[in-house]
C-alpha cells in the first residue's frame, strides 16, 4: 500500500489545508478514502489521475468527507471522459444523499448520460465486504451526520490501513485499529474534545490500546495545529497535505 495524503484539514480549511481525502495505491489499483469537497483540487495538484481511481470508501456523510463526489462525477463526464467503472462504498443512504447534493449544487446533473458505470454499496456495522480484493470492515463511531458514521479498516496484500473517520472517542476504534500497519485518526483539538471530535488528550493515553504500528494524526483544527509540536510518540506522525507513506 502506498498512501498519499490528498487533504488533511478540517471542514474549515484550518492552516490552509484541504479537506479529508486519502489516495491509496494497491498495486495497479487506486482507491480513495473519503472525498472532501476539495479532493479534485488536491488530486490534480499532486499529479494523481482521478480516472485511475476505481473505488471510493466514504466514512460518513458530511460534505468535507463526501462532497467532492459531485465534482468527481462532473470532471469524469466533462473533462476526463471516464469510461472505467467507479464503485462508491459508504453509509446507508449514500446514493440518495449524493443525488440530493448533486442536484442542489448543479441542477440536472443526475440526468447526465454517463459513459461509465457508477454503483453505490452500503456499509453495515462490523460486516466485512470484499471488493476486487480489498476487504473493508466498518465500525460504527459517534458523529451525527444523518446516517451511521464509521471508522474503516481496509485490508489488502497482507497490510492493514485503518481510519477513524470523524468521531468523539469510542471503544469501537480499538478493534478497527488493532494490529493495523497504519491507523489514521482525526485529532481536531489538543486539550479539550470539541463536540463529536477527539483531542490529543483522548488519543495519547489510548495509543497502546489502539495497538497500531503507526498512528497518523489528521483533521487538525487551529488549537491542534498550534500545538502540533507537543503531540509526540515513537509511533506518532502528523499528516500534511501531499505526504506520501509506504504502509
Amino acid at each position: 500500500m502506498k498512501l498519499t495524503v490528498v487533504g488533511s484539514g478540517d471542514a474549515f480549511g484550518s492552516g490552509g489545508r484541504l479537506q479529508t481525502c486519502f489516495h491509496v495505491a494497491l498495486g495497479s489499483d487506486e482507491i480513495l478514502i473519503d472525498c472532501g469537497a476539495t479532493a479534485l483540487i488536491g488530486l490534480q495538484r499532486l499529479g494523481l489521475d482521478p480516472n485511475r481511481v476505481s473505488k471510493i470508501f466514504v466514512s460518513h456523510l458530511h460534505g468535507d468527507h463526501f462532497g467532492g463526489l459531485i465534482w468527481f462525477l462532473l470532471h469524469a463526464h466533462y473533462v476526463s471522459r471516464r469510461t472505467a467503472p467507479l464503485t462508491i462504498i459508504g453509509p446507508a443512504g449514500i446514493a440518495q444523499r449524493f443525488a440530493a447534493a448533486a442536484e442542489a449544487l448543479f441542477p440536472n446533473s443526475m440526468q447526465i448520460e454517463r459513459r461509465f458505470e457508477m454503483r453505490f454499496l452500503e456499509h453495515a456495522d462490523r460486516v466485512p465486504m470484499e471488493i476486487d480484493g480489498v476487504r473493508v470492515t466498518p465500525f460504527e463511531v459517534s458523529h451525527p451526520c444523518g446516517a451511521p458514521p464509521y471508522a474503516l479498516r481496509l485490508e489488502w496484500g497482507g497490510k492493514v490501513l485503518a481510519f477513524s473517520g470523524d468521531t468523539k472517542w469510542v471503544d469501537s476504534l480499538l478493534p478497527a485499529a488493532q494490529g493495523a500497519d497504519l491507523f489514521i485518526t482525526e485529532c481536531f483539538t489538543f486539550t479539550v474534545p470539541s463536540g463529536y471530535h477527539m483531542a490529543w488528550t483522548d488519543i495519547e493515553p489510548n495509543l497502546d490500546r489502539l495497538d497500531a504500528r503507526r498512528v497518523l494524526l489528521t483533521h487538525m483544527g487551529p488549537e491542534m495545529l498550534a500545538n502540533m509540536h507537543h503531540a509526540k510518540g515513537t509511533r506518532v506522525m502528523l499528516a500534511e497535505d501531499g505526504m506520501r507513506l509506504e504502509v
